[in-house]
C-alpha cells in the first residue's frame, strides 16, 4: 500500500496517468498511448531538473545582491518561483492543475463563459500560486486541491471574457480569446487607451524602430542579457571577497558570467520540460472540449495578437521595462523590505501585449500609457504576497503576473477575514 500511495502521489506519475486516460479516451493506439504517457513523465522530470539548476543560481544571486546592496532582491519570474515550490508542494500543484483543467471544461459547458484555456504553462503557475496561498492558511492537501482547482477552473473560463471586447477589435473576430494571466492588466490597458480615443488612428505601426530591439523577442537571449547585467552589478557591489567565497576555484569575475548562463540554461531545460508534458496533457483535453462544449472558443497565448500590431509589442516592452526600473528606484528610495527586479521576458510578453490592447483604442499614446501602467503593477503587486511565500520557504523569486496577484491577494484577504 505504501508503494501505491507513493507511486500515485509522485507528480510526474500522476500527470502521466492523466495523459494516458486522455489518450485512451481518444482511442489512440497502444504505441501512441505509451509514447504520450512517457513524454508527460519525462517532461515533468526535465522541468524539475531545470528548476533545480535555476534554484542554485538564484541562491547565489540573492547572496550577492543582498550583501552588496543590503536589501532583498527578488527576481520576477513565475518559472523560477514555481520551480522553487516543487520540492514541497509539487503534488498539490500538479493535482490542482489537473482539477483546474477539468473544471474549466465544466464551467465552459454550463455557464456563458465559453473560453477553454490552452496556455497551460500559465495554468501551472496559477495552480502553484493558489496552492501556496491555501497551504499558507493551513488547508490540508485535499482541501487545497479542491478549492484551488475550482478557482483555477473558474478563472480560466471567466477572465478571458474581460478582454474579449478588445480582442474583437484587435483581431476583427470573436473566434479566439486571450489566454494569459495578465488579463486584468490587458483589459485595463484597453480602457486606458480609450482616454486617448481621439488619437486612435495615430498608431504604433506608423513608428519605425531599430532592428536591434527585436533581440529581446528571443526569450532566452533576453533572460541571459538581463541576468548577466544583474549578476555583474551584484558581484561588483558585493566585492571580491564575498564573490570569491561563492565562486570557489572559479575566478570571481568569471563566476557571474557562468552563473548568469547557468540560470539561463536551467530556464531552457525547464521550459523544454514544460512544453513536453503540457503538450501531452493539453492534447488529452482538446478532443474532449471540442466534442462536449459547443460554441466554445480557445483562449490562446499572447503571441497570437502580436502580428496585429508588431511595433506596439516593442513599444510595450520598452515602456513596461522602464516602469519596472522606476519601481526598483522607488522601492530602494522608500526602503521597501524587498525589491522586485523586472524580468525582461515578462516585460516583453506582458508589456508588449498590453501595448497592443492600448493601441487598439488609443493609438501609440494608449500603447505607451497602458503598458507603463501594467509595468508598474508587475513591479509593485508582487510585494504584497511575497512575505506569504517566504513563510513557506519560497524566496528569491516570485510571481509577477497581475492576475496571480490581484486574485491571490483577494483570496488571502478573504481567508484572513474568515479566520482561516
Amino acid at each position: 500500500m505504501d508503494f501505491i500511495i507513493s507511486f500515485l502521489s509522485t507528480p510526474a506519475v500522476l500527470l502521466g496517468l492523466v495523459a494516458m486516460i486522455g489518450l485512451l479516451a481518444q482511442k489512440k493506439s497502444g504505441t501512441e498511448v505509451l509514447t504520450g504517457t512517457s513524454k508527460t513523465i519525462i517532461g515533468f522530470l526535465i522541468f524539475s531538473a531545470g528548476g533545480t539548476i535555476m534554484t542554485g543560481a538564484l541562491q547565489n544571486f540573492n547572496t550577492l545582491f543582498q550583501t552588496g546592496f543590503h536589501i532583498k532582491g527578488v527576481v520576477a519570474s513565475p518559472e523560477a518561483a514555481t520551480a522553487l515550490a516543487q520540492t514541497e508542494f509539487a503534488f498539490v500543484t500538479s493535482s490542482t492543475l489537473i482539477l483546474g483543467f477539468i473544471m474549466n471544461l465544466v464551467i465552459a459547458r454550463i455557464t456563458p463563459f465559453k473560453n477553454i484555456f490552452f496556455t497551460t504553462g500559465h495554468s501551472l503557475f496559477f495552480a502553484c500560486v493558489l496552492s501556496l496561498i491555501l497551504k499558507a492558511h493551513n488547508f490540508s492537501d485535499v482541501a487545497a486541491i479542491i478549492v484551488g482547482g475550482l478557482l483555477l477552473g473558474f478563472f480560466s473560463a471567466a477572465l478571458p471574457q474581460l478582454c474579449q471586447p478588445f480582442m474583437r477589435k484587435i483581431t476583427g473576430s470573436d473566434a479566439t480569446a486571450i489566454g494569459h494571466f495578465n488579463m486584468v492588466g490587458y483589459a485595463l490597458s484597453g480602457y486606458i487607451g480609450k482616454l486617448f480615443s481621439k488619437y486612435k488612428d495615430r498608431t504604433t505601426e506608423d513608428i519605425n524602430f531599430p532592428k536591434w530591439l527585436s533581440f529581446f523577442r528571443d526569450f532566452l537571449m533576453g533572460v541571459a542579457v538581463v541576468m548577466l547585467f544583474l549578476f555583474y552589478i551584484s558581484a561588483l557591489k558585493a566585492g571580491h571577497e564575498v564573490t570569491q567565497e561563492l565562486a570557489g576555484k572559479i575566478h570571481w569575475l568569471v563566476f557571474p558570467f557562468v552563473q548568469a548562463f547557468t540560470f539561463t540554461a536551467g530556464m531552457s531545460i525547464l521550459m523544454t520540460g514544460v512544453r513536453m508534458f503540457l503538450a501531452e496533457i493539453t492534447t488529452a483535453f482538446v478532443a474532449i472540449s471540442e466534442k462536449f462544449i459547443p460554441n466554445s472558443r480557445p483562449a490562446l497565448d499572447v503571441p497570437t495578437v502580436f502580428p496585429f500590431a508588431p511595433t506596439a509589442v516593442i513599444v510595450g516592452f520598452l515602456s513596461s521595462y522602464a516602469a519596472g526600473l522606476l519601481g526598483v528606484l522607488i522601492m530602494v528610495i522608500f526602503k521597501f523590505p524587498i525589491v522586485i527586479i523586472p524580468a525582461a521576458h515578462i516585460c516583453f510578453f506582458s508589456g508588449g501585449t498590453a501595448a497592443v490592447f492600448g493601441n487598439s483604442t488609443g493609438g501609440w499614446r494608449g500603447a505607451v500609457v497602458g503598458s507603463f501602467t501594467v509595468g508598474l503593477l508587475l513591479a509593485f503587486l508582487p510585494t504584497v504576497l511575497y512575505p506569504l511565500y517566504g513563510s513557506l520557504g519560497i524566496e528569491g523569486s516570485t510571481f509577477p503576473n497581475i492576475d496571480y496577484n490581484v486574485w491571490g491577494i483577494l483570496l488571502d484577504k478573504l481567508l484572513n477575514v474568515f479566520g482561516m
